[in-house]
């Protein structure tokens, strides 16, 4: 027994040493702990982080505008919020940058129930749709119904806030709503009513998912811990896409709160379903997990620029807002990336893709 004792005692040590050395990074989601942000605590449960001598505190955001903000003042070092928001940012002149792309489809769009007599665009005019002007995808109604051949003056903007805006629809007070599928599909179909959505991506319409963001200082005075932050980060995206039930028991672990009850628990699963789609893109099979296109961002700059940037604002520069030299070379084969696909397959059928 003393010998046994003798000879853990350095390892406890070294366990309590490392636990003492880690360094402590603040991390910011873009909004509540869900399915669609999941994978941030199973890095945390994975120990991809800890294995870098990394403690990262992750803190719930309160949109992807107030994350960037944040980020970009520095109250905390990394976090993940949609570009669209990090673009609108940079034009005021918040110092912002992309290290890694946690998602090709923003899941933008119209919710719509599965019985609605809604099946294309043209089909909005006439309609009623609630919608939250200062949530993410409103500013883009417009584009939306541009090139998609619908006349948005015929649309009924029904105006509203997040808390009534679902209840508006599921009571017949409103034909649809606009709104991100990651955030109105799991609360919806978790509660009985069934829904899916018309994403502005499928017709187009470019907007990126979540990206990892820090400040350009970090990036010239702190590469390797960029280069961690963003390896522990993708390490669980792809862990999420191929063990996806193991990610939620992992995600549960850390936020039991969000698991008191099936309807939350069924939550979280479709939010990490509709997360994996968003993934499934051919950039991030054909390039590093991770990588996300320029030439995106271009599209995104120019969007953002025309519908969201305020008179007299500057586009930042895509070389300044975006960089791959973080997202490391960890790829998927073509088994792994068949088996993504077939664990997110589900899903499809709440993002437009009938079944």
């Amino acid at each position: 027994m003393l010998a046994g004792s003798v000879l853990a005692a350095p390892m406890i040590m070294s366990r309590r040493v490392h636990s003492q050395e880690r360094r402590k990074i603040s991390f910011t989601l873009p909004f509540l702990a869900e399915g669609g942000n999941a994978y941030a605590y199973v890095a945390k449960a994975q120990g991809y982080w800890d294995a870098l001598g990394l403690d990262v505190a992750i803190s719930r955001g309160y949109g992807s505008v107030a994350a960037a903000q944040a980020i970009g003042a520095g109250q905390f070092q990394f976090g993940l919020a949609a570009p669209s928001a990090a673009i609108q940012q940079a034009a005021k002149g918040v110092p912002l940058v992309s290290l890694a792309c946690a998602g090709y489809d923003a899941t933008m769009g119209i919710c719509l129930l599965k019985d609605s007599p809604i099946h294309k665009p043209k089909d909005l005019e006439g309609k009623r749709m609630a919608s939250v002007v200062t949530s993410g995808e409103h500013p883009f109604l417009p584009v939306f119904a541009e090139m998609t051949g619908f006349d948005m003056k015929t649309v009924n903007i029904v105006q509203t806030d997040p808390n009534v805006r679902q209840r508006l629809l599921v009571t017949g007070q409103v034909d649809c709503m606009s709104g991100f599928a990651v955030s109105f599909i799991p609360p919806l179909v978790s509660q009985g009513f069934e829904a899916r959505a018309m994403l502005y991506n499928d017709f187009g319409l470019t907007l990126y998912n979540n990206a990892l963001l820090t400040q350009p200082e970090m990036v010239n005075k702190e590469p390797k811990l960029c280069a961690d932050i963003a390896s522990g980060l993708l390490q669980a995206i792809k862990f999420t896409m191929l063990n996806p039930e193991e990610a939620i028991k992992l995600f549960l672990q850390q936020v039991p709160e969000a698991g008191l009850s099936a309807t939350g628990v069924e939550q979280i699963r479709l939010g990490v379903g509709i997360f994996n789609n968003s993934m499934l893109h051919e950039p991030a099979f054909k390039n590093s997990i991770g990588y996300a296109v320029p030439t995106d961002y271009e599209t995104m700059t120019d969007l953002v620029m025309k519908y969201v940037a305020a008179p007299g604002e500057k586009p930042p520069k895509v070389g300044d807002l975006l960089t791959n030299d973080f997202i490391g070379k960890l790829t998927f084969t073509p088994e792994e990336w068949a088996a993504a696909q077939a664990n997110a397959k589900p899903y499809r059928k709440y993002l437009g893709e009938e079944t």
